[in-house]
């Protein structure tokens, strides 16, 4: 335990350090040097983190180990919380969203610029917001709800970081009572508080993708626990909070239609909340795959890569999506088929667990995307099924705060590559277990 708290404190520190390199009235961290030590602390803290992890993993502790891990974790979200967002500006993109909203606009119908919302212009959220003279919000229905409530009782920048480190709660006490019926140490939860990626990208940065982890979370918990009808409505609202963890649903639907359905019927009841935008209703989401360079496939990493050799065909872009269609449909489909051990069993915990690792892992690395705070999601699974790959794509991505060479592939290869070798490693490790007789490890690494 000593140990244990050793490590907490240098991430403490560490965090600390990367906030006091901010230079006061700069958007970003400051000059381009500060930028530069920024990123190497964030690399240390991964290093460091990554350490713990294979501690907690490997350790059993007493349980007032537990109220260390809680201290450290909050202790991190506090060093950063009340500062300013300094790796992103989309939090303003949020505070102008429910500001539209507690006006009585629809968040979908009017670019930031548009006259008829001059009114609501100041001179601190309204110049810092991206896209402001091209983009709807881009933003799906759950996450505007909630960006609408906190404009209309507490407005600003500190309210949207305070609700976000709010849902990572709601997915720490989720982890837990899954780490319970996983009968699993309930200080494994240190996987996901104490990663340096999410505690800058959600109490540091605010960003939405908090609200997708904890409702992902709990409609785990509440699959686990046989309540089919509030899961479908939890996971409904949390891919319409960020689409991506629509992957997940195979392993969350096998054997349960209930929850399709609900989710079916709650995704329709929360975009007829915004109906009023007509065909502007899915805002600039239509447009990010050319403005994110998806449509030439040059923001895709692989291809990105394969760009440097030789000029990519019109068709590469197509064609890479077609076959990372059809790579997750048969990954959903296997998983479709797995046979399930009886509902909320340690063996159907971490089933489901680890199957919405691999899921959730497959999209990720299949978009390739050059943000870093989508993987945060990542470290949500780890807490029950840790793997070496998924652990270092979690909390590794803190690299790409910076590209130096201005490129997606060079740079983002020291993500992927790893992420990578560690992935084939861990499989053949465990071919040849099995080859040898080996029982098939289910505690995810315990």
């Amino acid at each position: 335990m000593k140990h244990l708290a050793i490590l907490g404190t240098v991430l403490l520190l560490l965090t600390l350090g990367g906030q006091a390199l901010h230079q006061p009235g700069a958007l970003g961290v400051g000059t381009p040097e500060r930028k530069l030590e920024f990123v190497a602390l964030l690399a240390v803290a991964a290093a460091t983190y990554m350490y713990a992890v294979a501690w907690v993993v490997r350790r059993t502790f007493p349980a007032r180990a537990l109220w260390l891990v809680f201290g450290i974790g909050l202790g991190l979200r506090l060093g950063v919380l009340f500062g300013p967002p300094i790796l992103s500006t989309d939090i303003y993109r949020y505070v102008w969203d429910g500001r539209v909203q507690a006006a009585g606009n629809n968040p979908y119908v009017y670019v930031p610029s548009d006259p008829a919302l001059t009114a609501l212009r100041d001179d601190m959220v309204y110049p810092r917001i991206n896209r402001i003279d091209s983009a709807r919000t881009i933003y799906a229905p759950a996450a505007e709800i909630v960006f609408g409530v906190i404009g209309t009782i507490a407005p600003g920048v500190l309210a949207i970081k305070a609700v976000m480190v709010g849902f990572e709660a709601l997915a720490v006490l989720c982890l837990l009572r899954l780490l319970a019926m996983a009968r699993l140490p309930a200080t494994r939860v240190l996987i996901y508080l104490w990663n340096p990626l999410a505690v800058w990208a959600f109490a540091g940065n605010g960003h939405v993708d908090a609200m997708a982890i904890g409702l992902l979370a709990a409609a785990m918990l509440l699959r686990a626990r046989g309540r089919d009808g509030s899961a479908g409505a939890m996971f409904a609202a949390c891919v319409l909070v960020k689409f991506l963890p629509l992957i997940v649903a195979p392993a969350l639907w096998r054997g349960r239609s209930r929850i399709a359905l609900v989710a079916a019927a709650s995704a329709a009841t929360l975009y007829a909340w915004y109906l009023g935008a007509g065909r502007h209703i899915l805002g600039f989401l239509p447009k990010y795959p050319a403005d994110e360079k998806l449509d030439t496939g040059n923001g895709f990493w692989l291809l990105a890569g394969l760009d440097h050799l030789s000029a990519l065909p019109p068709v590469a872009a197509k064609l890479y999506m077609a076959v990372c269609a059809l790579g997750l449909a048969a990954l959903g489909l296997w998983v479709w088929r797995t046979r399930r051990p009886p509902l909320g069993t340690p063996a159907d915990v971490l089933l489901i667990a680890g199957q919405a690792a691999a899921l959730m892992a497959a999209v990720t690395v299949a978009i390739s995307p050059h943000y870093p705070w989508y993987f945060c999601w990542l470290a949500l699974p780890c807490v029950l099924r840790p793997s070496p790959a998924l652990l270092w794509l979690s909390v590794s991505p803190v690299l790409l705060y910076l590209n130096p060479f201005d490129e997606q592939f060079v740079w983002p290869a020291l993500v992927y590559g790893p992420a990578l070798l560690l992935f084939a490693w861990d499989l053949t490790r465990t071919r040849l277990a099995e080859a040898a007789g080996a029982p098939p490890a289910i505690e995810g690494g315990r």
